[in-house]
Order: structure tokens, then sequence, then C-alpha cells
């Protein structure tokens, strides 16, 4: 404190407050060491004493409950982002999910929030941001992803000192309405693998269908994932789409996809991510006995493609023996829905098929955990599994038959 116009000593470490020459209030905080070793001591000024006080001591507590911002240039939320995804992100996460953290920086977070200091970032900014992409016309799960992102990168910022408190946990996205699947019907399941079977490759549809594979899943099989002996199919890699850079120096004025000497900067597949997900499934006979049939087949190609085949032991591939682009696949799954003249979906819709059928089987939870490649718990059988009208009608005969006996109707 200044007494007489003196200012007195105070212990080392503690804090102080004094009126200045400039005829404002300030204080000074001890918060902790900097990087160098010196004390890390922040000074605050405020115009009234009792202001300068309430700040010294709003200060102290933060110091004490460990939420004091580190010291040095404040981040922007643009910097920061930029940061967080290249050097902190991108080593440890898979590349489908940093490729989803670069779009949503790069395409709505940087143009939409990026010119904001990181510690004076609201959660009315974040709100207003969210409105602003909606009437711009993105859909809530577009904004949902960005929020997330946002939110995991703010995560980051806080447990690093750079923020006290996280403005996106507060900020509240729009909702997200739950949209509403219908799996495909037996009927509809019977004209698809029919229509699969003029296909190039009939048993990638069957897999889908019957087994509920996502795509990565199928177009990463390898033949050495195939045990015909026992009739099992082991699940351990996806495939991921493809990315490629200029191999021409970037002089080539064109897109870095149609470079005409593209070169790949990202794996084929990735490994299976979760414990669940790499996982074996029982091949029902005639899957096994399809397999078969497609690898005959497939070494009619070899022998067509010559020496330009690619043996890199891929159970779908393309002429030359290259795995199959994920884009490409589902352009085929839309021909097949023509072709077998059945409603529109996505391609994941196979998967909620499958799904359902094992429902309406009855077979075990634990078993449809196992072949889906879920996590025990039921939260993604919920989410996945119908209640389809064959389903309805075996519960409600069950409760009839229960309730009344068989045979009666009244």
């Amino acid at each position: 404190m200044k007494e007489n116009g003196k200012r007195t000593r105070q212990p080392n470490g503690a804090s102080s407050i004094y009126l200045g020459k400039d005829g404002r209030w300030h204080g000074r905080v001890t918060v902790g060491v900097k990087d160098d070793g010196t004390p890390d001591r922040r000074h605050v000024s405020r115009k009234t004493k009792p202001e300068i006080v309430k700040a010294v001591r709003e200060l102290e507590r933060e110091r004490d409950a460990g939420k004091v911002r580190k010291p040095g240039k404040p981040w922007t939320v643009m910097a920061w982002l930029a940061h967080w995804v290249e050097n902190i992100a991108e080593p440890v996460v898979s590349v489908n999910t940093i490729a989803g953290y670069r779009v949503a920086v790069r395409v709505h977070l940087t143009p939409g929030l990026g010119a904001h200091r990181l510690d004076k970032l609201q959660p009315e900014h974040i709100e207003s941001f969210y409105a602003k992409m909606r009437a711009n016309g993105s859909k809530p799960a577009t904004v949902h992803q960005v929020h997330r992102t946002l939110r995991t990168a703010l995560n980051e910022a806080v447990r690093r000192r750079h923020l006290v408190d996280n403005p996106a946990k507060l900020a509240k996205a729009p909702r997200l309405e739950e949209e509403e699947i219908e799996p495909y019907s037996m009927e509809e399941i019977a004209r698809l693998l029919e229509a699969a079977a003029d296909r190039r490759h009939p048993v990638r549809w069957y897999l889908a269908l019957a087994l509920g594979l996502r795509q990565g899943e199928a177009l990463g099989l390898k033949w050495t994932d195939v045990d015909f002996e026992n009739g099992v199919l082991r699940i351990r890699r996806s495939r991921l789409r493809p990315k490629y850079g200029h191999g021409c120096g970037d002089t080539c004025g064109k897109h870095a996809g149609y470079c005409p000497e593209r070169v790949a900067i990202r794996p084929a597949t990735k490994e299976t991510k979760s414990r669940a997900g790499k996982r074996p499934i029982g091949l029902p006979p005639q899957i096994t006995a399809m397999l078969k049939a497609h690898r005959g087949k497939q070494d009619c190609y070899r022998i067509a493609a010559r020496q330009l085949w690619e043996d890199d032991g891929w159970v779908f591939t393309d002429a030359v023996g290259k795995p199959i682009n994920p884009r490409l696949d589902y352009e085929e799954w839309k021909r097949l829905l023509k072709a077998a003249k059945v409603r529109d979906g996505r391609l994941h819709d196979a998967r909620h098929t499958a799904a359902t059928v094992l429902l309406i089987l009855g077979i075990p939870d634990t078993a449809v955990d196992g072949v889906m490649g879920w996590e025990p718990g039921g939260a993604m059988r919920r989410r996945y599994q119908h209640l389809t009208d064959p389903v309805l009608k075996n519960i409600a005969d069950k409760l009839g038959h229960t309730l009344w006996g068989p045979g009666t109707t009244r």
C-alpha cells in the first residue's frame, strides 16, 4: 500500500495495491513462475480503490484455483485453431478425424470467429456465429460438427492455461433433429441381392446387407482376412478416401487430384480404432461360397491385366488390382438401388438394415454387438435397430400368445 506518498514494502510474493502518479489505482499479484524462472507478477489497474481491491482479490482467487491464463501475447482464435490442428490434434487423432477438424476450422471457424482474441471470446459470440451459419444454409449437423471441433480446441487451450474457461461449453448449438431412418424391408433386400448378382462385385453388397460391414471395412478387406476353412472373416482395417498432392511442383495448373504426376499423401487404410471394431465375424456358408467364386473371378482379371496388375491382396479391386475408391463404391451403390427398383437411400442404410434383420431373427444382444462391431452397452443397438412392421408383429404375436393363449382372437 501507499502511505503518506510512499509505497510500503510488502513481503516477497504478496499482492500490492497503490495509487499511481496517473491518478489510477494499481495492483500487482504474483500468480506463479515464468518459464525462465522469474516470478510471474500480473498488473491490474482501476479508477477507484474498491475496484482495484476487488480486481486483486479476483486475480488471487484465479491463482489459487489454478485458472490464471499463461503469460505472453494473447492468441487470436485463428492463430490458436491453426496451431491446435497442425501441432496438437494432427499427431494423435485419426486421418478422418483430422480431416473433419481441418474443414471445420478452414471453412467455418476461421472466417467466422478467427479475428476474436482467444481470451475475449464469449458464448454470445459463438451463438451468434452459429445463427449466421444456419441463416446461410448450413445444416444443424454441420453446425454441431463445428461446435464439437471448437469445444475440443478450446478445451485444450484451457488445459494449457491460455484460457480460464471454455466459452464453447456454455454456448448452445442449434437443436439437432434425430434423422428418421427406414431400413429396407425383407422384400427390398431380396430385390437388392438379386440385382447385385449382375454387378462386378456381388459379394460386396451381400456383406453390407447381411453382415452390416461399414464401407471402409468392406473395401479394406484383404484375402488374408478371410478364413475359408473355418468360415470366419476378420475385420482389421478400414479403407480411407484417397488424398493427393502435386507431383509436378504445383506447375500443372490443376487441382492436385487431377495432376498428371499426382502422388498419394494419405495411406490407403487405417487400423480399426476400437477393440470392438477389430473383430471376427462368422460367415454364412452362402457368403463363403460367394467369396470363393469372387476370388476365382479375380484370378481371371489378374490374368487379363498381366503386368499392370498390382497384387496387394485386396478382396475388392479395380481392373488392375488397386483398392476400390470409396467414392466409386458409393456411386455403384446408387446404381444398384436403381437396378433393384427400390427407393433411394444412403449406403450406411445397408448397415441399419443388417442390424434390424438381426433383431427380427432374435439374435442375442451380445452376438449382435460382436457382428456389428459395437461396444457392449446397447447404445448403438438402440440407434441402429429399428422396430419395423415384422418386429412389431412378432412382439404383438408373442404378447397375445402369453396373455390369451394360441388361437384366441377375443
